[in-house]
């Protein structure tokens, strides 16, 4: 049976009687579920969606450069908060603790990478830009032990944790923990949507205002090109926009990102979710939707105050149904990016594809952590030496999944400046300082095992034994 109105006295009374969540907790959650329950899903008219202009959607090379004066960008660090999104945890990775804290390159995790970034600023220009992680109780302890590393760094550091919310038993319409699951599994992050009500509700948006701050610069933890960039926080501040969302050129790999479109007369964010079926393949193509969103946002403090205060940020509710030992539950989350729709004078900007190098998978790590990337100053960036605008395409066997076993598969990692494509699958192991180029596949066959010797160099081949070697 489908849940209705008629199940939310019922909902709301067990949601009162759990003593794990805080009053702020309780309100949201039974807010967030009344909105799912009376069906008030935004729905889109697709003959009113407009592509929009350079004024909606800036072309990152049309902002003005920034002024080679050091107070001027002191003046501007001086304003921003840098917010990364720390709730996720390593599980497809095969880690147990949180995401963040799996080593990329030389030695750092994404974590180091961050802090190192930050306190260059502050060094540079004397200024003090804050490092805010936001945790889910998932990654809250490991968290705080994590973090006590860098007591000594030019950065201060603040965490908190985003709101907790009860699964909900699908079939009965209650809340879990009230049925007895009363240990993690009974419970969930809403998204990263949650970001606003739960920076409002930690005290940190009024201590950062106070301190005369003005923007939030919001990414994940995982994104290694979400670094600090002056000229769109120059652009932010002189043309008083509330919120920017940078998007990038959508490629093959990016379908299902969400994309930016005017919809009477407001930017705003289409998710693959909203689409009607008949037109799912149309906003798939590149040819229409050209841009994807990459959650790296900037967001004025005041305006956030504004809108929570006013129970303002109603973000499409997008329902993630599970099965969790055996019962079927129900979570109610949303996206931080679907909030672009209630500021003012709201923008994108088309950023670079560097300002987009999240680490999803191994597949990703393999790329950032071979020659293709190199790192300064805590920031990756990209081999001038390779003339092909796009990554090669990397695609690992389940044997590489997690982080241990593809550490353990790789004595190095091979050079990939000059490759295009690499499928790998079976029991494969590769030596150190082997070079891959063109497009390369590497198959060991069921209860075979393929071992590419040490400096081997690999060009437009397929390898199904040693004898291909």
């Amino acid at each position: 049976m489908a849940a209705t109105t008629e199940n939310l006295p019922q909902l709301k009374s067990a949601v009162h009687g759990l003593k794990e969540m805080s009053e702020n907790e309780k309100s949201g959650f039974i807010n967030l579920v009344s909105r799912y329950l009376s069906g008030e899903a935004q729905h889109i008219e697709w003959s009113k969606i407009q592509t929009p202009t350079d004024e909606i959607v800036v072309p990152y090379e049309k902002m003005a450069p920034v002024s080679e004066d050091v107070s001027e960008t002191k003046n501007l660090l001086d304003k921003l908060v840098v917010l990364k999104l720390n709730g996720g945890l390593g599980t497809t990775m095969g880690c147990t603790g949180p995401k963040s804290v799996i080593e990329v390159r030389d030695g750092l995790t994404f974590l180091d990478l961050i802090v190192i970034q930050i306190e260059n600023l502050n060094n540079k220009y004397g200024c003090k830009v804050p490092l805010v992680l936001m945790n889910s109780f998932n990654t809250h302890d490991d968290t705080q032990k994590i973090v006590e590393k860098y007591t000594n760094a030019n950065v201060d550091i603040h965490t908190f944790n985003q709101s907790k919310y009860p699964r909900v038993v699908a079939d009965e319409f209650v809340p879990w923990p009230s049925k007895g699951k009363t240990d993690k599994d009974g419970w969930y992050p809403p998204g990263h949507g949650d970001v606003f009500p739960s920076l409002m509700n930690s005290g940190k948006l009024d201590a950062f205002l106070s301190q005369g701050k003005e923007y939030v610069f919001v990414a994940n933890s995982d994104n290694l090109g979400a670094i600090v960039d002056l000229k769109i926080l120059k652009h932010l501040i002189q043309n008083k926009n509330e919120y920017c969302m940078e998007v990038t050129p959508k490629t093959l790999a990016d379908v299902k990102g969400g994309t930016l479109i005017s919809y009477e007369g407001k930017v705003q964010l289409l998710e693959i979710a909203q689409v009607p079926d008949e037109h799912v393949n149309e906003f798939k193509s590149i040819e229409k939707f050209k841009i994807f969103n990459t959650n790296n946002l900037w967001v004025n403090l005041k305006a956030i105050k504004k809108l929570v205060e006013a129970d303002a940020l109603k973000m499409e509710i997008i329902p993630n149904p599970k099965e969790v030992d055996g019962v079927k539950v129900l979570q109610l989350e949303t996206a931080a990016g679907a909030a672009i729709r209630f500021f003012d004078n709201a923008i994108g900007v088309n950023v670079p594809r560097s300002r987009f190098l999240p680490v999803k998978a191994t597949s990703d790590l393999l790329l950032v952590q071979s020659d293709l990337y190199t790192l300064v100053d805590g920031f990756v960036t990209r081999n001038s030496a390779r003339t092909n605008p796009s990554n090669p395409s990397i695609e690992l066997g389940p044997e590489f999944k997690k982080v241990a076993n593809f550490l353990s598969r790789f004595k190095s990692i091979p050079s990939i400046v000059e490759l295009d494509s690499l499928k790998v699958s079976g029991d494969v192991y590769f030596g150190s300082s082997v070079v891959l180029k063109g497009k390369v596949t590497v198959t060991a066959k069921s209860g075979a095992k393929v071992e590419i010797p040490d400096g081997a160099v690999i060009e437009n081949k397929d390898i199904n034994g040693p004898e291909d070697l």
